[in-house]
């Protein structure tokens, strides 16, 4: 199974380019649309807000003022969560919800250019 989370932004090149620059790779660019590739089982498809209007009855929801969702991203390590959360904010995101370290988890979060919450989180295993 696989899963396709729907993002409206604002300005489609610069979203492309802030997901490129984080280490991600587009697949499936159409008009007014492209996918930042998770994983074989993920993509997050970026539509300008228009486009994404299209597929609702509702009003586009504006994540610079409310959360619709916390997208996580499972990472293998503590460096790989500061590594991407690190080329986040020096792409132009924002610090986003509270740092987690508590020997069970490791977690910091971003807001991507139009305001949408993501978190790297690394699951620390217990010794044996």
């Amino acid at each position: 199974m696989q899963l396709f989370v729907n993002l409206p932004v604002k300005d489609l090149d610069k979203s492309k380019e802030f997901f490129t620059g984080l280490g991600f790779t587009l697949f499936g660019m159409a008009e007014g649309m492209t996918s930042v590739v998770i994983s074989e089982e993920t993509q997050v498809m970026l539509l300008t807000e228009p486009v994404f209007a299209s597929f609702i009855a509702k009003d586009v929801a504006d994540a610079a003022t409310a959360t619709e969702a916390i997208l996580v991203l499972g990472m293998e390590n503590p460096q790989q969560v500061d590594e991407l959360v690190d080329k986040a904010l020096a792409a132009g995101a924002t610090p986003a919800g509270v740092k987690h370290e508590d020997g069970f988890r490791y977690q910091r979060g971003f807001a991507d250019l139009d305001g949408h919450h993501w978190e790297a989180l690394c699951l620390v295993q217990p010794a044996s």
